[in-house]
């Protein structure tokens, strides 16, 4: 068989595998849900709008040479009475581009948010295999933590969490770590989700002959868990991590919200909202509001989104 004939009969598996998936039960009930495709849709515009605000924002707000303070408190679409520049969405106090500023905040709440989840997941999933494959002890004493934990409220333990790590890191670096830290926080306060569920699959799936059959050949176990279980329980932690990633990005605006999050140099769109308090009341409500809504927009699309994949990989509904 010639080079040819092999990307041929690739493309021809490819075209395959697309016709496949337009054809799949999945694919019908997301074009039949018009909550899935908006929420998807507004996911995606969210997502890639912070991917690429340096080429989308009109200015850099974290640029100081950049910055106007005669452009400070402009409203929005109304030309500034010094410079007579007009900015969409306003200013803030030190002459930012508010729309500037929601695009580059964006990147930071979802770089925490994806980083916190994909922490969360690997650690949870990977508790709840060993809890669900092995057993005994090892089982009781990860699902007994999970308790524990369970009976706190996670944006507490988040708050624990991110308080001890930080009274451990040097004064001089703690700018510089805060995202990381935030990120281990959020992620140590949600992997029992995880962790309950994969074990709970496991424990069912272990009993069955596939896996039988690989302990007679001589499979260890790290490969029977990693190799045969994990793919068959990894459904529902595809709907958490969706739903978990909406939970996460308002843990993050609420932690910076609460002054224990992003630095004031790496801004998220809860720090924005904090700054944006401050000058609800004196009559610069757009320095509030357009982060704010931006905050609720992105959650309330990704749960949507979330709760429609529940649905749809919810085997009892189909």
């Amino acid at each position: 068989m010639s080079d040819m004939d092999v990307i041929e009969a690739a493309k021809a598996a490819e075209k395959g595998r697309i016709a496949r998936f337009r054809e799949s039960d999945f694919f019908w009930k997301f074009r039949a849900s018009p909550v899935a495709m908006v929420s998807f849709a507004v996911t995606v515009i969210l997502v890639l709008s912070a991917v690429f605000a340096p080429l989308i924002a009109p200015y850099n707000p974290f640029d100081p040479a950049s910055l106007n303070l005669m452009n400070g408190f402009s409203a929005p679409g109304v030309p500034n009475a010094f410079t007579g520049e007009t900015f969409f969405l306003g200013t803030d106090d030190q002459g930012r581009d508010v729309f500037s500023t929601i695009l580059y905040g964006m990147r930071i709440s979802l770089f925490v948010g994806f980083a916190a989840v994909s922490f969360a997941l690997v650690l949870g999933v990977t508790l709840g295999l060993i809890a669900g494959y092995v057993g005994g002890w090892t089982e009781t004493i990860i699902m007994r933590i999970a308790d524990v934990q369970l009976t706190f409220p996670s944006i507490l333990v988040a708050l624990l969490i991110f308080g001890v790590a930080k009274g451990f890191t040097p004064v001089e670096y703690r700018d510089q770590m805060a995202i990381w830290v935030l990120i281990i926080a959020i992620g140590l306060s949600d992997w029992v989700q995880f962790a309950r569920v994969v074990r709970g699959a496991t424990l069912v799936e272990r009993n069955k002959e596939y896996v039988q059959a690989a302990r007679l050949i001589g499979r260890t176990s790290p490969a029977i868990m990693l190799r045969h279980i994990l793919p068959n329980v990894l459904s529902p932690v595809l709907v958490i991590a969706t739903i978990s990633l909406a939970l996460a990005i308002i843990a993050e605006a609420t932690l910076s919200f609460l002054g224990v999050g992003a630095p004031p140099t790496q801004p998220s769109l809860g720090t924005l909202i904090r700054i944006g308090q401050g000058f609800l009341f004196s009559g610069e409500w757009w320095i509030l509001l357009y982060p704010a809504a931006t905050l609720l927009t992105l959650a309330l699309a990704v749960n949507l989104l979330g709760d429609w994949l529940r649905d749809a990989l919810n085997p009892r509904l189909k």
